[in-house]
C-alpha cells in the first residue's frame, strides 16, 4: 500500500531499478483484433519455447495492449532495437527467438512490406502506418502490460494525481485544463474545462464522475482500445476529475460487447485499491474517490449523456430534455461530469506535459490530437492517432497506404452513422471539430470509413438511415417517425421507384429533423442523406431518372447477362448459381434466365473469361 506522494516516487524508483528496459523483450499484441487471429496461440508456443530454452528470466514476454495496425495481427515487436514482425504464427516463436533474441538477425519474410514502394521494413517507427502519427494517448498501448500496475506507475503512471492532490487546488486543476484547449472526445466536442467548471460550481452532498465507454459506432473501437491497452490512465483521468469537482464516486459505463476490456478495467480498478490509489484516503490525502463499472446492453442512443444517465439508474435509457445539465442535475439528481474514455486518457498527460505542451498541437479551435478509427476500403485498416488539423488525405493515403486493388478512392464518411460523406475534392480538408461541422459532417467519437468506386452513395444513406432507426429510443416524433420517412423515401430510390421530388423533399424533412429532435441521435441523422446529395447528387439521378445504379450496388437496378462471344462453355457459372438461372450445354455459350436471377453476383465472379456482364 501506498500510504503518501513520497511512497509513489520511492515506488516508481524501486520499480524501474529492478526493470531492466534494455533487456530483450518480445511484446505481442493482446488486443481484441490480434485475438481474432488467434494471437493466443502464438502466446502459448512464445511461453512454451522460452521455457524449454531456460530464458524466462533473461527475455521478457509482454502481452500489450493494441498497437493499432489491426490489418497486421498477430503481430509482435522485439526490443529495444524495435524489429517489427507481422502476421506471425506459433510456428514462427522458434525462429524468432532462436535468430532475432539469440543471434539478432532479421527475419525477413516476417518484415512489413510497404505496398506503395514495395520496400520491407524492419523497425516499427519507420512503417509508414505509425510514422505519420503522434502518439500521446496511444504512446503506452505497446510498450506496457494492461493489467500490470508496475508498468504503468514505471511510465510516469499516477504522477498527475500525485500533483493534483498535493500540489493544485482544484480551480487550479480546472484551470490548467481549460488552458490546454481540450475539447470532449465523445463527439460533441464541449470544452472539457468548462465543463468541469460547471460541474464543480454545482452545489451538493454528493457528485459523480461516469465515464461514457458505450462505444456505438458501427466500425469504432477506439475507445474499446484504449481501455484494453491503458486502463490505469482512464482510471487516474478520472480521480484527477473527481479531485477537480469534488466528488467521491465514479463509474465507468461500458458495453456489455467488451469482455476484455472490462477485465483488465476491472483489474486495473481492484490494483488501485490495493495500493491506495482508489478509495479512502488517497496516499494518504485524506480525499476519498472510488470506480464502479456498469456495463450497456449496447443501446446505441445511451452514448447520449442523459439516456446513458437513465440507464445507470436502471432506467430505460432514453434521453431527456436539457436544461438542466447533468452538470446541474444528473445521476440520482446530483451534479454529474460526463466525458468519454479518450477524453479522460488525456488528462494526466495534460497535467505531466502541461497545458501549453498539449496546446501546441492541433489547430487553433481543437487542442491535441485525436484517435480514430480507420476502416473500410483501406489497405492499413487500424487505430490512428494524429494532430488535430491533420489532411483527410494525410489519413487516408500516407497513414492508411490508399484504397485496396488499384480502385479509385471515392468517399470517406467520418463521425459515425450520423457523419457527413466528404468526396475527393475535399481530401485536404484539415480535420478539426470545426471544419468537419462546417463541412456537413462530424468528428464524433473518431469512426472514419473509407470507400471506393464500387460503393454506391445511396445505398450508404440507406445503410445509415436503417441503423439509425433501429437504434432510436422513439420519444420524440421527429426522430421516431421523421427517420424512418426518409428511410422508405432512399430504400424506394435504390429500387427504382424514386421521383425526382424526393430529393426536395429529404431535404426539407431533414431541417425538420434537425431542428425538432429531442438528442443528438436525431439532430445529427439526415448528415448522410444531405452530405450524399451534395456531393452525389449523380448517382441519385441516375437511379430515379436512369433507373441504374452506376456502381452496380443496388439489385433491384442492375442486370445480369452473358456474351456468347465469350463464353466458353465452362459451366462454373451454371455449377455455382444457386437458382439455377444459368443454362446451356458444355462448351456451348449459356444464357441466363432473368426470371430465377436474384442478381447475387456469384456468376460474375466465377467466370474465368470475363464473359458475364453486368449492368
Amino acid at each position: 500500500m501506498l500510504k503518501s506522494a513520497i511512497d509513489l516516487e520511492e515506488y516508481r524508483k524501486s520499480v524501474n531499478q529492478k526493470a531492466d528496459f534494455n533487456k530483450p523483450c518480445i511484446i505481442i499484441c493482446g488486443g481484441t483484433g490480434c485475438r481474432a487471429y488467434s494471437c493466443e496461440k502464438v502466446i502459448t508456443a512464445f511461453k512454451d519455447e522460452l521455457a524449454q530454452r531456460g530464458m524466462t528470466e533473461s527475455v521478457r514476454l509482454l502481452i500489450s495492449g493494441c498497437h493499432g495496425f489491426c490489418e497486421m495481427g498477430p503481430l509482435a515487436v522485439i526490443r529495444p532495437q524495435g524489429i517489427f514482425y507481422h502476421r506471425i504464427s506459433p510456428e514462427d516463436a522458434k525462429d524468432i527467438i532462436e535468430q532475432t533474441i539469440q543471434r539478432n538477425k532479421v527475419i525477413e519474410k516476417l518484415l512489413y512490406t510497404d505496398p506503395l514502394s514495395g520496400n520491407k521494413i524492419v523497425f516499427e517507427r519507420d512503417i509508414p502506418f505509425y510514422k505519420g502519427q503522434k502518439r500521446i494517448v496511444l504512446k503506452n498501448n505497446g510498450f506496457i502490460d494492461p493489467v500490470s500496475i508496475d508498468d504503468y506507475i514505471a511510465f510516469s503512471g499516477f504522477s498527475a494525481l500525485s500533483r493534483a492532490l498535493f500540489h493544485l487546488k482544484p480551480e487550479d486543476i480546472i484551470g490548467e485544463i481549460m488552458k490546454s484547449g481540450l475539447r470532449g472526445r465523445g463527439g460533441g466536442g464541449f470544452p472539457t474545462g468548462l465543463k468541469w467548471k460547471l460541474t464543480a460550481e454545482s452545489q451538493a452532498d454528493q457528485k459523480y464522475v461516469v465515464c461514457n465507454a458505450d462505444e456505438g459506432d458501427p466500425g469504432a473501437y477506439m475507445d474499446r482500445s484504449i481501455i484494453e491497452g491503458n486502463p490505469f490512465a482512464v482510471v487516474e483521468g478520472m480521480a484527477v476529475a473527481a479531485r477537480a469537482i469534488g466528488s467521491s464516486e465514479g463509474y465507468v459505463y461500458v458495453r456489455a460487447e467488451y469482455p476484455l476490456a472490462v477485465k483488465n478495467l476491472d483489474t486495473a480498478i481492484q490494483s488501485c485499491r490495493q495500493y491506495n490509489l482508489l478509495g479512502e484516503n488517497i496516499l494518504g490525502s485524506g480525499f476519498r474517490f472510488d470506480i464502479h463499472i456498469s456495463k450497456g446492453s449496447g443501446a446505441f442512443v445511451c452514448g447520449e449523456e442523459t439516456a446513458l444517465i437513465m440507464s445507470l439508474e436502471g432506467r430505460e435509457g432514453t434521453p431527456k430534455p436539457k436544461p438542466p445539465f447533468p452538470a446541474q442535475k444528473g445521476l440520482w439528481g446530483k451534479p454529474t461530469l460526463i466525458n468519454n474514455v479518450e477524453t479522460f486518457a488525456n488528462i494526466p498527460i495534460i497535467l505531466d506535459r502541461g497545458a501549453d505542451w498539449f496546446a501546441s498541437f492541433g489547430t487553433e479551435g481543437s487542442k491535441g490530437t485525436k484517435v480514430f478509427s480507420l476502416v473500410g476500403k483501406i489497405n492499413n485498416t487500424g487505430l490512428v492517432e494524429v494532430p488535430m488539423g491533420t489532411s483527410l488525405r494525410e489519413i487516408v493515403f500516407t497513414i492508411g497506404g490508399g484504397v485496396p486493388n488499384k480502385k479509385k478512392f471515392k468517399a470517406v464518411q467520418t463521425g459515425g452513422p450520423s457523419g457527413g460523406c466528404m468526396p475527393d475534392h475535399m481530401l485536404d480538408l484539415p480535420i478539426d471539430f470545426d471544419q468537419l461541422t462546417k463541412a456537413g459532417s462530424m468528428m464524433g467519437s473518431g469512426g472514419m470509413i473509407v470507400m471506393d468506386e464500387d460503393t454506391c452513395m445511396v445505398e450508404v444513406a440507406r445503410y445509415f438511415l436503417n441503423f439509425l432507426q433501429g437504434e432510436s429510443c422513439g420519444k420524440c416524433v421527429p426522430c421516431r417517425e421523421g427517420i424512418s420517412q426518409m428511410l422508405n423515401i432512399v430504400t424506394g430510390i435504390t429500387k427504382g421507384t424514386g421521383a425526382l421530388s424526393d430529393l426536395d423533399l429529404l431535404k426539407e424533412m431533414s431541417a425538420v429533423i434537425k431542428d425538432a429532435s429531442l438528442c443528438a441521435l436525431g439532430q445529427t441523422a439526415p448528415n448522410p442523406v444531405l452530405s450524399t446529395i451534395r456531393h452525389f447528387e449523380d448517382e441519385y439521378l441516375a437511379h430515379i431518372q436512369d433507373k441504374r445504379c452506376p456502381a452496380r450496388v443496388c439489385r433491384a437496378l442492375i442486370r445480369y447477362g452473358i456474351d456468347e462471344t465469350k463464353c466458353i462453355g465452362c459451366t462454373k457459372c451454371a455449377r455455382q448459381c444457386p437458382q439455377s438461372a444459368v443454362s446451356g450445354e458444355k462448351k456451348r455459350p449459356h444464357s441466363i434466365d432473368q426470371t430465377k436471377c436474384i442478381k447475387c453476383g456469384i456468376c460474375f465472379k466465377a467466370c474465368p473469361v470475363q464473359a458475364v456482364w453486368v449492368q
